[in-house]
């Protein structure tokens, strides 16, 4: 009782520190801006090929520069392609906003890598300063059908398998949603410390998920312990790493028209909340399997002290560590995939491209994220052994092992 007293004394104040950073950060909505047309920030429509034909490439005009005769760069085969090719003119139906029901015509290059045929769903953007007949253009296929799809076949399938505990799953993933779209995002727009906003909607987000997931017990309480103490030293690691490697955050397009909208935002902050909220998850799941794992092991073998407790968890713990850093280097490696790729044609050296911003802002989070992961498994072990082994068997196995007669003078049998 006096250690979970210790534990709720440190929770309880922090539980109220976090109600009170969102009310106080809470942004009421994100700013508003003019459209740039660049990028993500273009108005967009819903709408509908209707209609593909066959038409060659030098009558529609989409032959571009004349080729040189040289095939052996891109932009030379890539000319010849057009010039005696076939392109396809598509007329698209727009299916939403103010101009519902207007079409216009598009012509696809053989070289392109989006195809349009007739009846699919494709999203254009409007751009309302150009010429009538270029204001909407196809930008991407509107994936929203197998999306929901997919998102459904794996709402039933956690469901099934976790039953009430999926459902409680599912809302938490919708209550996490709901912080970073509502409270996480906007507040950094409106230019409140990135880093600070992250913490505060981070640990909202863990508050959350692992008590309406796991019920409000000594076990949650000490998996919320340790996530919040591996956070803790993923903040500082990362923010003294970033400033030391002179990381900007400004590594790309989405994050240069987020600066030129936002000059104010801090982008280095952004890079360092981005660490954080993408660690959350996978601290959660190894902190709570770390603290189940050993109360368990007490329920197997009550008489078991804390020292015995740790060693057992720990070496539950060091195979966790394998397999989730495992799973976190691959995760990162494989989103920087085509950019990894790009090196490897340039042939640059290790070195080279681990010292360049893109891939040393990647490198970064890894190991910043792995550290806290590895970090995680003796601290939240050492919390769930001190916690459960304080608990005292009853009276009730008591009196039911000395129910057991002694056998051959080897002493009572704890009846099982």
């Amino acid at each position: 009782m006096h250690l979970r007293k210790v534990i709720a004394a440190v929770l309880i104040p922090f539980a109220a520190a976090v109600l009170v950073g969102l009310v106080v950060l809470w942004p009421g909505g994100a700013p508003a801006h003019e459209r740039t047309g660049v990028g993500f920030d273009r108005q967009t429509q819903d709408a509908t090929v209707t209609k593909v034909v066959e038409v060659s490439c030098k009558e529609a005009g989409a032959s571009g520069v004349p080729p040189t005769g040289d095939t052996s760069t891109a932009e030379g085969s890539s000319a010849v392609q057009q010039e005696n090719g076939t392109c396809m003119r598509a007329t698209i139906r727009v299916d939403s906003g103010d101009d519902k029901g207007r079409t216009f015509t598009e012509i696809v290059q053989p070289d392109q890598s989006r195809q349009l045929h007739e009846g699919q769903k494709v999203v254009v953007a409007y751009e309302p300063s150009a010429p009538k007949d270029l204001q909407y253009s196809v930008t991407d296929v509107n994936r929203r059908l197998p999306m929901a799809l997919l998102a459904g076949i794996f709402a039933v399938a956690v469901v099934v398998v976790g039953r009430l505990r999926g459902v409680m799953a599912l809302i938490s993933l919708a209550i996490s949603f709901m912080v970073l779209n509502f409270f996480i995002l906007p507040a950094i727009l409106q230019g409140s410390n990135p880093l600070v906003v992250a913490v505060v909607g981070a640990s909202a987000i863990m508050l959350i998920a692992l008590y309406l997931c796991h019920g409000l017990s000594a076990r949650t309480s000490v998996a919320v312990l340790g996530t919040l103490i591996s956070l803790l030293l993923i903040g500082i690691l990362g923010s003294v790493f970033i400033d030391w490697a002179a990381l900007t955050g400004n590594t790309d397009d989405n994050t240069g028209l987020i600066h030129g909208l936002y000059p104010t935002i801090d982008m280095s902050g952004l890079l360092l909340a981005g660490i954080i909220i993408g660690s959350l998850g996978v601290l959660d799941d190894v902190t709570v399997t770390q603290t189940s794992a050993v109360w368990e092991l007490h329920e197997a073998n009550p008489s078991m002290g804390w020292r015995g407790l740790y060693r057992a968890g720990i070496r539950i713990g060091r195979d966790h560590i394998a397999s989730v850093v495992n799973t976190l280097v691959l995760a990162y490696a494989g989103a920087a995939l085509p950019l990894l790729l790009l090196f490897s044609i340039a042939q640059s050296s290790v070195g080279t491209v681990a010292n360049s911003e893109l891939v040393a802002e990647e490198i970064v989070r890894t190991l910043v994220g792995s550290i806290g992961l590895v970090a995680s498994v003796p601290v939240t072990t050492a919390l769930a052994a001190l916690v459960v082994s304080a608990d005292r068997p009853g009276t009730e196995p008591a009196l039911e092992a000395s129910a057991v007669p002694a056998r051959g003078g080897r002493g009572r049998r704890r009846k099982r």
